[in-house]
């Protein structure tokens, strides 16, 4: 289709003003009925508006390849950099700390392994290729992509069926790995461009101290001096509303520019940023409520897989002079898909602290998919090499060789969820077992008089006056035995106003720390509930209801008929109490 005065900018406008307002009108229904991902969707429209399809948006005649290839680069660049962000922001407590060794044992064996591995299929498969150019390649999909990992971390589906420190695992991954394909890609660039002692110290201390470690210690510095000026800021009321829930995008677009320019890893210090911002919870769950950043992430994603789609080089997939063929690049992206990751999860989650069960390797090893981060790190790797230089070769295959793995990891991670709904749940929390008789199993029951040790909520009236508490007291959940109906209730000590004496400022520290005053949420159960799980007689929960906000858990609470259940959404834990299903039961109401 032939544009009359084609302009550029008004028709990416067009294109994604459109799509947007058309994908609106059905997103719930995509996304929560048919679990499909935003990315699968935007790539497919892609194809249909870009050069093998209508041809109305043309990346191509931007300018020359060189031009397209920076675009893509810098798109694909702030995208990821305001994505491992919000990775960091929401991810629990000092969550870096606490999962620490989850981290690195994804991070180094399994990573080495996905590079290892993608390279020896691509070295096996693709003519002309030596093992250290291979290599190369490998680095670019190595790195899980954590804008498609929304598709298995956030929405409906994840909610129901994956437990949260899988959740987190997963986005702490990707976020994390994004910044660390540079070590793996330079190592076999500066191998075969220098002699071996001069790469490897090379590819020491300058990939490894300074870019991964000074970007580590940026990240971190520049994220506890913003946490402790934006609370300073929040808790005088100097700063709007507007820009407190802008702060993270723009703290994002501020590390990515002032750390490239010094030639360091600027993505992986806007990860490590977000996590030092929300270090202490704050930041997180004062705009957990706000869905601004949200917003954001899915103009960015929607637009940046339109353009992956419209830029998809379709005719070099089928390359003769490049040894390529349509049924080879199939066979190494299932391969790749299988092999890369999967298998070395499988072998080591026992020493994965994060991933608790089989059932959960098996969906973590799965969903490592390959997206914006591979798209970037190709036009890196394709920038080390000379274009009419001795490894000419190596540079024209690494484009489509990495396109064609995002592609294939796009569609596949992006139909596996229905798949899943389809045919089985992997949810290890599941509330009844697959066998005949329905049990409920695996489940701990709470007896009456036990006790769960939750965080107390923060003071309303602190809340409402924009200050942040202190740390809350611990609060107890309790099952007791003395009422007609079973129902939740909380109750919490008045937090006292901090004055201007030093009496006032003793009493509002010491607020918390007596026993006594520590908030306790009681579950008032009947004297008809029976000692042992009952046989449940429907697996459909009722609607999840809102609960009162903790300062580190949040626990919902179901009517499950026959039984009462309560999960604790961080820790990942589910507790049955069973009752006589004759009983009334208010979910989560207040009394």
């Amino acid at each position: 289709m032939n544009l009359i005065g084609y302009d550029g900018v008004s028709v990416v406008c067009a294109v994604l003003g459109g799509f947007i307002l058309l994908f609106g009108f059905v997103s719930l229904f995509v996304k929560e009925r048919l679990y499909l991902s935003e990315a699968l969707v935007a790539v497919l429209v892609g194809f249909i508006v870009g050069p093998i399809g209508l041809e109305i948006l043309v990346p191509q005649k931007w300018g020359n390849e060189e031009e397209v290839t920076k675009i893509t680069k810098e798109f694909t660049r702030i995208v990821i950099a305001i994505q491992v962000m919000a990775a960091g922001v929401f991810l629990p407590k000092a969550y870096l700390y606490k999962e620490m060794k989850s981290l690195l044992c994804l991070i180094i064996p399994v990573m080495g392994w996905m590079w290892v591995a993608s390279g020896f299929f691509i070295w096996l498969l693709i003519p002309g290729l030596s093992w250290l150019e291979a290599l190369v390649i490998a680095s670019c999909v190595t790195p899980t992509d954590p804008v498609l990992a929304n598709s298995v971390v956030k929405g409906k589906f994840a909610e129901k069926h994956v437990p949260p420190h899988v959740r987190n695992v997963l986005s702490a991954e990707s976020g994390a790995n994004d910044g660390l394909g540079f070590p793996f890609l330079y190592a076999a660039v500066y191998l075969m461009t220098e002699t071996t002692g001069a790469a490897i110290a090379k590819w020491i201390y300058f990939v490894c101290l300074y870019e991964i470690v000074l970007s580590c210690i940026i990240g971190f510095v520049v994220g506890y001096i913003a946490r402790k000026v934006l609370y300073f800021s929040e808790t005088r009321r100097l700063i709007d509303k507007e820009s407190f829930l802008a702060f993270a995008i723009a703290l994002a677009l501020f590390l990515m520019g002032t750390v490239s320019l010094i030639g360091s890893d600027d993505i992986l210090a806007c990860f490590i940023a977000g996590n030092s911002v929300t270090w202490d919870d704050w930041l997180r769950k004062e705009t957990e409520e706000s869905h601004f950043q949200e917003v954001i992430d899915m103009l960015l994603n929607m637009a940046v897989f339109v353009y992956i789609g419209a830029t998809m080089p379709w005719s070099s997939f089928t390359d003769s002079n490049l040894g390529l063929n349509i049924w080879r690049m199939i066979a190494l992206g299932v391969l790749i898909l299988v092999f890369r990751r999967l298998p070395l999860i499988l072998v080591l989650y026992r020493w994965i602290p994060a991933i608790k069960t089989f059932r959960e390797a098996v969906f973590s090893g799965w969903f490592g998919p390959i997206g914006v981060g591979s798209i970037y790190l190709s036009v890196v790797a394709q920038n080390a090499f000379e274009k009419d230089g001795p490894h000419h070769h190596v540079r024209k295959l690494i484009m489509p060789v990495v396109y064609f793995n995002a592609l294939m990891s796009i569609i596949v991670h992006g139909c596996t969820i229905p798949v899943l709904k389809i045919s089985q749940r992997i949810n290890t929390r599941n509330l009844t077992s697959a066998t005949f008789n329905n049990q409920v199993t695996r489940l701990p029951v709470l007896r009456h008089g036990q006790d769960l040790i939750f965080r107390a909520p923060k003071n309303e009236q602190n809340e409402s006056n924009g200050k942040n508490a202190s740390p809350s007291p611990v609060s107890t959940l309790t099952v007791v035995n003395d009422s007609d109906n079973v129902a939740i209730s909380d109750s919490a000590p008045e937090r006292p106003t901090p004055g201007t004496s030093q009496e006032n400022r003793d009493t509002y520290e010491s607020f918390g720390k007596d026993k006594d005053s520590s908030t306790k949420i009681t579950i008032d159960v009947p004297d008809s509930i029976s000692e042992e799980p009952q046989k449940s007689k429907t697996q459909q929960q009722l609607d999840r209801l809102r609960r009162p906000r903790f300062d580190s858990r949040n626990f919902s609470v179901y009517d499950e008929h026959e039984n009462i259940i309560i999960e604790d959404e961080i820790e990942g834990m589910v507790y049955v109490i069973p009752r006589d299903p004759s009983t009334n039961f208010a979910s989560g109401s207040k009394t």
